[in-house]
């Protein structure tokens, strides 16, 4: 298992700083990466969050998939291994 985790179904109007606040329960958060469209630079829905161990991802995953967050029910699991493609859509900035 990996310690970074995708975060889905976020809200739009969501921040890095709310993001870390809600993973530092569970965990320490070493990076979060909200992406963000390439055009409109606006928030794609989605994040990914570095946890410090292996046993915080996992702890992460356990407590806050399926839990309401911003009004949205959160979708969090390992992120998967990243594949290199040329014209990404998504950044993070």
């Amino acid at each position: 298992m990996s310690n970074r985790l995708y975060v889905g179904n976020l809200s739009c109007d969501i921040t890095e700083d709310t993001i870390r606040q809600q993973f530092n329960a569970v965990g320490e958060v070493t990076e979060v990466c909200i992406v963000k469209d390439r055009e409109t630079g606006r928030p794609r829905g989605y994040a990914f969050v570095t946890m410090a161990t292996v046993d915080d991802a996992a702890t992460a995953i356990v407590e806050l998939n399926g839990k309401i967050f911003a009004g949205r029910t959160l979708r969090v699991n390992e992120a998967e291994h990243r594949v290199s493609r040329r014209g990404r859509h998504g950044r993070c900035d």
